[in-house]
């Protein structure tokens, strides 16, 4: 395969003069654990693999590899706003950005925590976020929203999308998770299902996302359903590697742009 494959939201693919893809780990040139379409630039891959799977991905949107933004994500709340730009790999430390600059592309680079994408098409504004667990309980979500209205976005127009992540069946965490997210809102207790082992639970983290967005009065905020860990030949996941004992990893990208 030559051509990167992504995934796409309905709701987000009818919007004119937009691209976006939830990029799968197919269609690049990376080898052996990080086969094939690594977009990380952080990882121990060969950097010019690397860069020639993001070509590839912007190829797909008619864009340049030099329109892909990325940040140094820390799993945090913290939003960037794409204005003048910045040089391949010198993004901020932030787990989301926005921006209304026609041509650039923002990317987010996951292995099982759930990349998210924005758009308001009347305002020209669009977001990515990177929402691991903590990312999602500390707000991120709610950051991205209030930082595209600061661009001139109405809330009540802008669609969001939850792309692959760690479905539930595959996610079991420990009590400490779990009392971080009902620190906040013990009614989040319906996203935890017991778990196979004794003080254990199934976290439902496209779930939460999908409520912590619904309840922002977006236009719309739908979930893909894709598990990462459960589909070894189109993703790529940290719990899995995790479970064979570690070693590298690549990471894949989706990524938002207005074209148009």
């Amino acid at each position: 395969m030559t051509d990167a494959e992504y995934l796409t939201e309905p709701g987000l693919a009818g919007l004119p003069g937009l691209a976006h893809g939830f990029f799968t780990r197919r269609g690049g040139v990376s080898e052996g654990p990080w086969a094939a379409l690594n977009c990380s630039l952080s990882g121990q891959d060969d950097i010019e693999k690397v860069r020639e799977n993001r070509r590839r991905a912007m190829a797909a949107f008619g864009l340049d590899r030099a329109a892909l933004h990325g940040l140094k994500q820390v799993h945090g709340p913290e939003v960037a706003v794409v204005e003048q730009g910045w040089t391949e790999g010198q993004g901020p430390a932030a787990d989301a950005m926005v921006t209304r600059r026609p041509g650039v592309a923002l990317g987010i680079v996951t292995a099982d925590c759930a990349p998210v994408l924005f758009a308001e098409p009347e305002a020209g504004v669009i977001g990515a976020a990177h929402a691991g667990w903590r990312g999602a309980v500390g707000g991120v979500l709610e950051a991205t929203v209030a930082a595209m209205e600061a661009l001139g976005a109405a809330r009540h127009r802008i669609r969001a999308a939850i792309g692959p992540c760690i479905g539930q069946k595959s996610y079991e965490v420990g009590p400490d998770l779990r009392e971080a997210v009902l620190a906040r809102e013990a009614g989040d207790a319906r996203f935890f299902v017991p778990g196979r082992r004794e003080e254990r639970w199934q976290f439902d983290l496209a779930g939460y996302c999908a409520a912590r967005l619904a309840a922002l009065g977006l236009a719309a905020a739908s979930a893909l359903q894709v598990d990462t860990l459960a589909e070894e030949a189109r993703f790529f996941s940290h719990r899995r590697r995790t479970l064979a004992g570690g070693g590298p990893i690549g990471h894949q990208l989706s990524a938002i742009a207005v074209t148009g």
